[in-house]
């Protein structure tokens, strides 16, 4: 099974380059992040037509996530037990953000996951994303005791540069979010409870997968790695390879982000076995 996790920064505006990549590049399973559409705006139809299930969660212009799976999409949730749910206004109700989406691709459990930024250090949002990796972090746990072999990939954007190598100047980030201890402890508390393995960083020699737009971070190599592919014991054994697809970066008109590709030999499961999925569903909170 060929795992992309992909930040397109709009499917809207970079559903071509989706449908490229997913060609180019003969992905299996593709989580995406940052859709931003709602579940009727999003180009379910060209994916389709390539033979992809899709499944989407987003309800506004902001964050939103899905799943196309070409190798059986089945048992869809729309958000993991526990998920913290959070508005600018703190009095205001909370509401339940579309940034998880996981379902059974081919034997594995995916999660397609955009973890919440933080904004800054001093901000309710820093707090918000704490809260919702130790939320994650508790479901994962909860999932790997009960089933210890689960085939699991918890994939996506996670905010947080696990180490000081991956950023490309430690100094420019001191005070700033997505490099602080409490979010790298969160971090590494969610890969302990699940034994998690960071594969692409393993396998793939932890290339930057984000370049900001701004000052020609890209064409400086001024990136960051903050989207993983963080896999269960049992399907670590069997990744083979990684890589991020800089290509995809350096397009016309291209996301922020770079594919993080991982190849995973899972045994196939039968054709329609696991049934397909719509472009929208009901909800589960």
């Amino acid at each position: 099974m060929r795992l992309a996790t992909w930040n397109v920064n709009s499917a809207r505006t970079r559903k071509q380059h989706i449908v490229d990549f997913l060609k180019q590049r003969d992905i299996d399973v593709l989580a995406v992040q940052e859709t931003k559409c709602q579940d009727k705006q999003f180009p379910a139809e060209l994916f389709e037509d390539l033979g992809y299930a899709v499944a989407h969660v987003g309800v506004n212009q902001w964050n939103g996530v899905a799943l196309l799976s070409r190798v059986g999409l089945a048992d869809v949730q729309r958000s993991f037990p526990g998920q913290p749910r959070f508005h600018k206004d703190a009095d205001a109700p909370q509401e339940l953000e579309p940034r998880a989406v996981g379902a059974l691709c081919g034997g594995v459990r995916v999660w397609s996951l955009y973890v919440p930024n933080g904004r800054s250090i001093f901000d309710r949002h820093y707090d918000y994303k704490l809260r919702w990796l130790y939320a994650l972090r508790n479901h994962v746990r909860q999932e790997l005791a009960a089933e210890p072999e689960q085939l699991m990939a918890l994939v996506g954007d996670f905010n947080v540069a696990r180490r000081d190598e991956d950023v490309w100047d430690r100094e420019f980030f001191r005070g700033k979010t997505h490099v602080t201890p409490a979010e790298r402890v969160a971090l590494e508390d969610l890969m302990d409870a699940g034994q998690l393995r960071d594969i692409a960083g393993e396998l793939s020699k932890n290339s930057w997968t984000y370049w900001d737009y701004q000052r020609f971070r890209f064409d400086r190599d001024e990136g960051m790695r903050i989207d993983y592919q963080l896999a269960s014991p049992a399907l670590a054994k069997v990744a083979v390879s990684a890589q991020v697809d800089k290509q995809a970066r350096a397009a016309q008109k291209a996301s922020d982000h770079a594919p993080v590709i991982v190849e995973y030999e899972v045994p196939k499961t039968p054709r329609g076995s696991e049934g397909t999925a719509a472009s929208s569903f009901d909800s589960e909170d």
